[in-house]
């Protein structure tokens, strides 16, 4: 039986994340590099559980069943095979040579002198593609570097036009972990969110690509150079995309895509039937973290909520809110914080996810909406935030060259996805209509 909402049942969550922030600070202020990275989410997630254990009234043997009820939760176990399933398709088409062949074909073919234009589509496209912001980054960075260095045009817009590419996919991509958190938090499906994200995310990225286009021509026009590049090595990106699209289950449209990578590597001689094998491990074994924190968090949710924490938040919460409108900006305020916070934007939409899903029940927001919002005000927050991996990776390739004070600034994508975003929330008229298009345009 649930308690009443209580704040004493949300301090395992506050353990959790006041460990894994102050060790971040701590960490930082020490100067040690990726500082916010050192502390795995699962250890600082285990204490938590550990407080909740302590603290929370019952037997251990109860305590301990509500904590593998959480974990075994069907949206739990579901988040936690896609994650499995994304990170093999992309290990198994990166190995391929999938990667390299989409950089290199956007590189021989963007003109030039609209270096900062192509380097922003390439970003995006591999991010959306590959479902990550952070591999879209280590690709591009070194190359986004040197043709900044021979054009003339200020490295800090070279790099936000790489950075603003990267999260536009992390925040769209269907196989990205914000997407799979996102959705599956909310109980939706990734096209009805992808729909609803990329009329608010399109806008900005346009807009992104003019602004671009007016202020960052460069003095000194690179030499275009042609770079080798295979066609079919960037289909499987094509294929995963389409067909979840499309609205194939994500389950067989992860396994296709890893399977069709598979034969493209056969037939190109990158794997044997061992190697190909490891590669999908390789990709599991990436997805660990995640994977273990989503169950960890899972259990903890289950017995905050059981203790009243999850109540107390939205008891507190709900004062604020007098309406939809902000209910949303409720929504999105709580993701970014978290975010702010934990400096990881899939582990900030796992903390506020369950939380976000009873607000706009509460409230009558739309769950497509709502799985929207906390990928968009987590992805803006993520790539801005001077001590998140993106930022940290990016500026690492520019040497002492750029600060984050420099960059900051010009992140337009961000800021304009973040504006966009508050103004499909003042308009109900706008929410309204993009609701109806889509609900008319379902098979």
């Amino acid at each position: 039986m649930e308690n009443k909402a209580s704040f004493k049942g949300l301090i395992p969550f506050l353990v959790f994340i006041l460990l894994y922030l102050g060790t971040g600070i701590f960490l930082n202020i020490q100067g040690v590099e990726l500082a916010f990275y050192q502390l795995p989410g699962p250890v600082a997630a285990f204490a938590g559980i550990v407080v909740a254990f302590i603290i929370f009234r019952g037997t251990i043997t109860e305590k301990f069943n509500t904590f593998l009820e959480g974990c075994g939760h069907p949206d739990i176990i579901t988040m936690c095979i896609i994650y499995l399933l994304a990170g093999a398709f992309a290990i198994v088409s990166k190995a391929m040579g999938g990667v390299d062949s989409t950089v290199n074909l956007g590189i021989t073919y963007i003109p030039p002198h609209y270096i900062a234009v192509g380097l922003f589509i390439i970003g995006a496209f591999i991010s959306t593609a590959t479902g990550t912001s952070v591999g879209a980054i280590v690709a591009l960075g070194p190359i986004a570097v040197g043709l900044g260095e021979k054009s003339g045009v200020p490295m800090p817009l070279i790099l936000a036009a790489v950075m603003g590419g990267a999260m536009f996919g992390d925040n769209l991509s269907v196989i990205s972990d914000t997407t799979i958190a996102a959705t599956k938090t909310q109980g939706v499906e990734m096209k009805d969110k992808f729909r609803i994200n990329s009329y608010i995310a399109l806008p900005a990225a346009i807009l992104t690509i003019i602004l671009l286009f007016i202020f960052a021509r460069p003095d000194v026009v690179p030499e275009a150079v042609s770079h080798e590049y295979n066609l079919l090595k960037v289909l499987p990106y094509v294929f995963v995309l389409v067909m979840a699209l499309v609205g194939v289950n994500v389950f067989v449209v992860l396994t296709s895509g890893i399977l069709l990578s598979g034969i493209i590597g056969f037939i190109y001689g990158d794997f044997t039937l061992l190697s190909y094998g490891k590669e999908i491990y390789n990709g599991f074994t990436n997805m660990t973290e995640i994977f273990v924190l989503s169950l960890l968090t899972g259990g903890m949710a289950q017995m905050v909520t059981r203790e009243g924490g999850i109540d107390w938040v939205i008891n507190t919460v709900q004062k604020f809110i007098v309406g939809k409108k902000s209910a949303k900006l409720g929504i999105g305020l709580l993701v970014s914080l978290a975010d702010i916070a934990v400096a990881n934007n899939t582990v900030a939409i796992i903390i506020t996810g369950g939380i976000s899903k009873k607000i706009s029940e509460n409230n009558k927001v739309d769950l497509r909406e709502s799985a929207a919002f906390l990928d968009i005000f987590s992805c803006v927050f993520q790539g801005m935030i001077p001590y998140g991996a993106q930022m940290l990776i990016l500026l690492g390739f520019a040497g002492d060259k750029v600060s984050p004070t420099q960059l900051i600034p010009l992140l337009w994508y961000q800021l304009l996805l973040a504006v966009f975003t508050i103004i499909y929330i003042a308009f109900p008229q706008i929410s309204d209509k993009t609701l109806n298009f889509i609900d008319k345009n379902k098979k």
